[in-house]
């Protein structure tokens, strides 16, 4: 059963937590557009309750605190249970009176996981950006993307043949050691194909370039509005090589219903010339830098600004994007605001400690990852809407 959003005022205390805050308190602004959010997505909550039985944490509740555990960068539910028992302010934020108690952290998850099996942070997201002080802060004609490494709650111990012993995870249990036991990888060649995470199946070894570490983790990926640079959609992939691609065509896709033609910014590693002609197909302008990794001429400047006496040879490979969209000035524009995407993906990382995921499974890590990224939009709302009011 569904609990109330309810929270014990001055009439049982002699302590009211609207006095305790101060009015230009930072977290009051997030907090009214929070709300606003959460009233929106009331008929998504109630048809994950039964009308019966024990009143469970309101979901309400659950989210605010979860908001919190992101700004404050609190590593775990334990943490945040013993924070939110002494601190006045985590208490007014989530909706909790002074005299009631915590919740105990092993409840907070039981309660948090009923959540994470829909799609409420992706329209926890859309309900922040569809409120009318938020919407018209964005623009809808020009547009950036971009992917990052979520490293995956799994041991590179857990990476096995698919067809072999499967430890304590899933086969009789390795001779010694426990649970850490010794593992020599020389000479064994590990592949996506043959092998397979016994702890996270969905993640996938992964390496970031040449002399990097290869890594299990999954691909998170991002879609920002080029104005004031707040993601207007953020989801997680499995890591691959094409992945970036395909999810800048999927998060483009419902922002190309309007007859106005829009751009797209991205990096080198987007400049192919399936991607490019789906762009267009789809009337997107496709702002991507060019990647032309060719040998470097010997015949430079002091040369060829006089008298080109030997043809340079440049011998690399020939981008997908021509002088049809290198020759706007828009385009450069695009190549430079693009960049302020890995400021949104350092927050997720960073602050709100999505670098390592602390949850398995693509949907449930997914979740986590798109609900950052609109408690990164949240943070920079106020200020926005300060300066633009």
């Amino acid at each position: 059963m569904r609990g109330g959003d309810v929270r014990t005022g001055e009439l049982f205390s002699y302590v009211d937590l609207e006095d305790r805050v101060r009015k230009d308190h930072p977290l009051r602004a997030i907090r009214q557009m929070v709300n606003d959010a959460l009233v929106s997505l009331e008929r998504e909550f109630a048809a994950r309750y039964s009308p019966i039985g024990r009143p469970s944490i309101a979901p309400e509740k659950l989210l605010r605190a979860m908001l919190l555990q992101a700004f404050y960068s609190i590593r775990s539910e334990r943490l945040l249970m013993e924070r939110l028992e002494y601190d006045l302010l985590f208490r007014w934020f989530v909706g909790i009176g002074i005299d009631d108690p915590a919740w105990d952290h092993s409840v907070f998850s039981k309660n948090r996981d009923r959540l994470l099996e829909g799609d409420i942070a992706a329209k926890f997201l859309g309900a922040i950006l569809s409120q009318p002080k938020v919407k018209r802060l964005l623009s809808t004609d020009h547009f950036s993307v971009d992917g990052t490494l979520i490293e995956a709650w799994a041991s590179i111990k857990s990476f096995k043949p698919k067809d072999g012993p499967r430890g304590d995870h899933g086969g009789p249990p390795a001779e010694g050691g426990g649970r850490n036991v010794e593992a020599d990888f020389h000479g064994e060649r590990r592949s996506n194909e043959t092998h397979a995470s016994t702890t996270d199946p969905d993640a996938k070894l992964y390496r970031k370039g040449k002399c990097k570490e290869a890594k299990l983790c999954f691909m998170g990926h991002g879609l920002m509005e080029n104005r004031h640079g707040l993601l207007v959609d953020a989801y997680l992939t499995e890591a691959s090589g094409y992945a970036e691609r395909v999810a800048a065509l999927h998060m483009i896709g419902p922002f190309t219903e309007r007859t106005r033609a829009i751009t797209l910014g991205a990096d080198k590693a987007y400049d192919t010339k399936d991607f490019v002609k789906d762009l267009r197909s789809m009337k997107v302008t496709p702002h991507v830098a060019q990647n032309i990794n060719g040998r470097r001429s010997a015949i430079d400047g002091r040369t060829t600004r006089v008298t080109p006496h030997v043809a340079q040879n440049i011998n690399g490979r020939r981008s997908a994007i021509d002088g049809r969209t290198t020759r706007h000035s828009g385009y450069r524009v695009s190549l430079r605001i693009r960049k302020r995407i890995e400021e949104a993906f350092g927050w997720i990382k960073t602050v709100a400690r999505q670098d390592k995921t602390k949850f398995r499974g693509r949907d449930r890590g997914g979740w986590a990852f798109t609900f950052a990224a609109a408690a990164y939009d949240l943070v920079r709302l106020p200020k926005l809407i300060a300066v633009l009011s």
